[in-house]
């Protein structure tokens, strides 16, 4: 498995790569640290009209290519060479064992596949690198909950992995239909966080079983976060041999060392060099929790950066509420935006918070606008019509009711207060 030092990754990136051969521009060839780079702004790294070419090294001529998350108008294709995939997947497979999985084990992959996902793949190469002797049970997320239920049984599977809503959605049928005889020993979940109610009602349902996150991964950044026994709730360790996490303060984007204050996340992979990485905004926000020099260093995650706000598997990002209320700015008097993510009954909850002179009146777009987002995210869509997420809420407010960083005046574009009710 191949790792590189940061000075190598950052050499190949600024000769090779059109992007970052513009972004380190004024870069000196040494004497400089990590916290001297620029950040990626993903809008420019992403941007449809660029090929993609223009973050890569060099060209395309093995391995595989995801789209990760992105806007509906703009996708984000990100490509691994063949030694690069497996080196991903086989780091992350190492922390499998590290959190619990083990040789004899039978394993349900709820994860989902298909157009160019990359979670199911991304699970199923991990136990193949990591694990011997394990079943696997290649189910996918998009199966009938019925027979996810009926095959767990059979099989007597004893670790399930999927996102939480579908291992919510199958615990709920489970309950309902009275189902006994299931040896489900652990729950790893990953995609999205589980909250307190959430976990209470999957372990009133699977008792006895043992309930973490999986991990924390994305095709478009690096390998993230780990568990071991040491983490608790939301609690993970970096890969500190192939990824360099970094905590930035939100007002002066200097690094956060300390445990304890909150920032958001930047992410440097030090095993792609076909696409590299280099202090990308992951949309996490996150606190430390081990001190510095700490091996693979603890961390708690604390919701979403202002990249875009997460609600169960989905990512509504600002940019695309952004050009979905752009018709409206004049006629609704819009001053500004912030999206507000809480959590409810075991589902989470997106409002939308519209700052303008008179909300009375221009709560008459409300509906319009509704449409607008659901339009522009079909997936928010698809989740509320499978009862995965609670519908979108509308709230026009004052300008001045919109919430600000109290220490930079600045708004906040998202708000996740889904951990006040954890």
């Amino acid at each position: 498995m191949t790792t590189y030092p940061l000075p190598t990754v950052v050499a190949v990136a600024r000769t090779l790569s059109p992007y970052y051969r513009k972004l380190y521009a004024g870069l000196p060839d040494t004497g400089w640290a990590l916290a001297d780079l620029p950040v990626v702004e993903q809008a420019a790294f992403w941007d449809p009209a660029v090929p993609i070419e223009a973050q890569l090294t060099g060209p395309l001529s093995d391995g595989i290519v995801f789209k990760s998350g992105g806007t509906t108008g703009s996708p984000k294709f990100s490509v691994f060479t063949a030694e690069e995939w497996t080196a991903f997947v086989s780091a992350f497979g190492e922390s499998l064992t590290a959190n619990g999985l083990h040789s004899g084990m039978r394993v349900a992959n709820l994860f989902y596949a298909g157009e160019l996902y990359a979670s199911f793949l991304f699970l199923h190469d991990s136990l193949r690198q990591a694990l011997s002797n394990v079943v696997e049970f290649p189910i996918s997320g998009q199966a009938d909950l019925a027979f996810i239920a009926k095959s767990l049984k059979d099989f007597s599977i004893d670790v399930v992995l999927g996102v939480p809503t579908t291992i919510l959605k199958l615990a709920e049928l489970v309950r309902e239909t009275g189902m006994t005889g299931l040896k489900v020993q652990r729950i790893l979940y990953g995609g999205e966080d589980l909250y307190d109610d959430q976990r209470a009602f999957i372990a009133s349902v699977f008792p006895g079983a043992h309930i973490t996150s999986v991990g924390i991964a994305s095709v478009d950044g690096a390998l993230i976060g780990y568990c071991d026994p040491t983490c608790g709730p939301h609690e993970h360790r970096v890969f500190g041999r192939h990824t360099i996490v970094e905590i930035v303060d939100d007002a002066t984007g200097l690094p956060i060392e300390a445990p304890g204050q909150e920032g958001r996340v930047l992410l440097t992979n030090l095993t792609r060099l076909l696409m590299p990485i280099i202090r990308y905004p992951s949309g996490d926000r996150a606190r430390w929790i081990d001190p510095p020099g700490t091996e693979d260093r603890r961390f708690r995650l604390l919701g979403r950066s202002d990249d875009g706000a997460r609600i169960g598997p989905m990512t509504l990002y600002v940019e695309d509420v952004h050009h979905v209320l752009e018709p409206y700015t004049e006629r609704a008097g819009i001053s500004g935006f912030q999206l507000v993510v809480t959590h409810q009954g075991r589902l989470d909850r997106m409002t939308l918070r519209i700052g303008t002179g008179d909300p009375a009146a221009a709560a008459a777009h409300t509906a319009q606008i509704s449409a607008a987002i659901y339009a522009a995210r079909p997936m928010f869509g698809e989740l509320l019509h499978k009862d995965l997420v609670h519908p979108l809420e509308v709230e026009w407010v004052s300008g001045r009711e919109l919430e600000t960083n109290p220490r930079t005046g600045k708004l906040r574009r998202v708000i996740d207060r889904r951990q006040d009710g954890a």
